[in-house]
């Protein structure tokens, strides 16, 4: 997996790309828009956030590349290349029960907290999966 130089991008199948870890000062492209919604998203080698509609969706720190970001109903499911190991918070919904998988391998059971962000660690990796679906 590769940094998305253009910082985000549409993929062929649908789904969304962003971050590049190796840039040394902030870069952010906003107003982004994909299947009638805006995106936004700031990068560098420190944090990688995403935002949708104005709205938290996606922030690590340091920065990663996020590959096949899909956001549904039901959860969210993404590739991520961690360069270290990172700490990754995605917005879902609120006081929610989520399982959380890497790499195919149930990570255990988290709950949202009151503004519906769900907190993982993801180890060093090229790649890894990550898919946290509603209980």
């Amino acid at each position: 997996m590769a940094v998305v130089d253009e910082l985000i991008r549409i993929e062929d199948n649908g789904t969304l790309s962003f971050g590049n870890y190796n840039l040394d000062e902030k870069s952010k492209k906003s107003d982004f828009e994909f299947k009638g919604d805006l995106y936004k998203v700031k990068t560098y080698k420190d944090i990688t956030k995403l935002e949708k509609n104005g709205m938290f969706a996606y922030e690590s720190v340091p920065g990663t590349a996020v590959n096949n970001y899909k956001f549904e109903s039901t959860g969210v499911s993404f590739d991520v290349d961690v360069p270290v190991n990172a700490q990754i918070t995605v917005g879902l919904e609120e006081e929610t029960e989520y399982v959380v998988y890497i790499d195919g391998v149930n990570a255990g059971s988290m709950n949202t907290n009151l503004s519906g962000k769900l907190s993982l660690s993801v180890p060093a990796s090229n790649g890894a999966s990550v898919k946290i679906v509603k209980e």
